[in-house]
């Protein structure tokens, strides 16, 4: 088994070259943050063989993440992915590697091999982990109803601000309403006896004209 494992990486690092130069016709397979999605690649051969699953990290190092000896075999998983999340499993014709929980950290080039009649057969598999609709339109609620509650606190230092200074200015000026007042009073009893004067012989204008200058005083 471990004369395998060795074998398979050896040739992994070589075959390398290959796959990068055929990136371009890569298979591409999407999946949501959170969800679930299953990698599959075809047997080539159609017959029972030595299996697994790499992963390309920075464009130019193969990860290997599990390999099987046979179909009736139990997966053999890296250290590190011991948790449940990576499940490798094949019927021949077919190679699976399922994937829960999906983060976007799992986006990146997969590679799935087959070792027959002594050498390896790779398909390339490109996951593209990408970010929920539903968190970019609850990103923007959000932002939208802090805006909201943004202008209502500016608009209301506004208006507290304004009462606040026509406040200081009625202080300032207490007896500028009743100088008005008084103002006003005079005015409409000066344009009272005006009018009666106007209205009355001149006989009685006199005795108004005093009677209105004791009113007033």
């Amino acid at each position: 088994m471990k004369r395998s494992l060795i074998t398979a990486l050896i040739l992994c690092s070589i075959s390398w070259i290959s796959v990068s130069g055929s990136e371009s016709h890569t298979e591409t397979v999407e999946g949501r943050p959170g969800g679930e999605v299953t990698l599959t690649c075809s047997n080539p051969s159609n017959r029972d063989a030595l299996t697994l699953w790499l992963r390309v990290v920075n464009r130019t190092k193969a990860s290997w993440i599990s390999t099987m000896t046979r179909s009736t075999g139990k997966p053999l998983y890296r250290d590190g992915i011991k948790n449940g999340r990576f499940n490798m499993s094949t019927n021949i014709s077919t190679l699976f590697l399922q994937i829960k929980h999906v983060d976007v950290s799992d986006s990146g080039l997969y590679l799935c091999g087959f070792y027959i009649e002594g050498r390896y057969n790779f398909s390339a598999i490109h996951f593209n982990v990408k970010e929920s609709d539903g968190t970019a339109k609850l990103m923007s609620l959000i932002l939208g109803a802090l805006t909201v509650l943004l202008l209502m606190v500016i608009i209301g230092l506004v208006v507290k601000n304004r009462k606040l200074q026509k406040a200081a200015n009625e202080e300032q000026n207490p007896q500028q309403p009743e100088n008005l007042d008084s103002d006003l009073k005079d005015a409409a009893l000066s344009l009272y006896a005006a009018t009666i004067r106007k209205r009355r012989p001149a006989s009685e204008r006199e005795v108004e004209t005093h009677a209105v200058y004791a009113v007033c005083r």
